[in-house]
């Protein structure tokens, strides 16, 4: 049993009279202890495929199944809150709270069963992908952008879920940033048994994942 499915997935918009295609019978699936890529070229589709796997967006036709649930039937923000965690290329946390309290927000939203220490859990993942306490108790705006990257991972993980989301997520980093980020997502998937899905337009970071699917013309290719 998959995972995640997309099943003949179709995602366009109207403008004027006429309907533009961004995404023609998308059909791919997702396992657990895997590391993906979504690659293509700017205008590729790739970001909507991701906000539509994420529940941040409904397509125009075709479904898609979390352990074989539609996610319309299992509630899109139920969907959100318990299932997928995202982390966003321009990071998204909170700039005047701080690392520990950034998780800390993220895990009183979700309904999953989580350790009775979540200060003790906050502090662990901020450790784990590389952010020390004294970090962890600086605001946001006074950390580098790789090390908000990390702790949008960290807070991505702190509802512990099974499906981690990256769009773009190395876009604003230097290439030995790059290499440490794609290295946590490989640890994720092959050590901690997560689905991690990162989309992306490098073929370098793509190559570095166990699963490529490429995206162009609105359709779906694994390579």
């Amino acid at each position: 049993m998959s995972l995640l499915r997309v099943e003949h997935v179709v995602y366009y918009f109207q403008d004027g009279v006429k309907q533009r295609y961004i995404l023609k019978d998308i059909s791919c699936v997702f396992e657990r202890g895997t590391f993906y890529t979504i690659l293509g070229a700017s205008g590729s589709g790739k970001t909507t495929l991701l906000s539509l796997i994420s529940a941040l967006d409904t397509p125009t036709s075709g479904k898609i199944y979390y352990e074989e649930k539609n996610l319309m039937e299992l509630g899109l923000e139920n969907y959100r809150r318990n299932h997928v965690g995202i982390v966003f290329q321009q990071y998204n946390l909170i700039p005047y709270m701080t690392p520990f309290e950034n998780i800390l927000v993220a895990m009183g939203i979700t309904d999953n069963k989580l350790p009775m220490s979540k200060q003790e859990v906050a502090y662990n993942l901020l450790d784990y992908i590389g952010i020390t306490k004294d970090k962890a108790k600086r605001t946001i705006n006074k950390l580098s952008g790789g090390e908000q990257q990390r702790v949008a991972i960290a807070r991505a993980l702190s509802t512990n879920v099974d499906v981690i989301l990256a769009d773009e997520p190395t876009g604003n980093l230097n290439e030995e940033m790059t290499e440490e980020i794609v290295e946590i997502f490989k640890n994720l998937a092959h050590k901690h048994n997560k689905c991690v899905i990162v989309v992306t337009h490098s073929n370098t970071i793509a190559k570095k994942s166990d699963i490529i699917y490429r995206l162009n013309d609105g359709y779906i290719n694994q390579e």
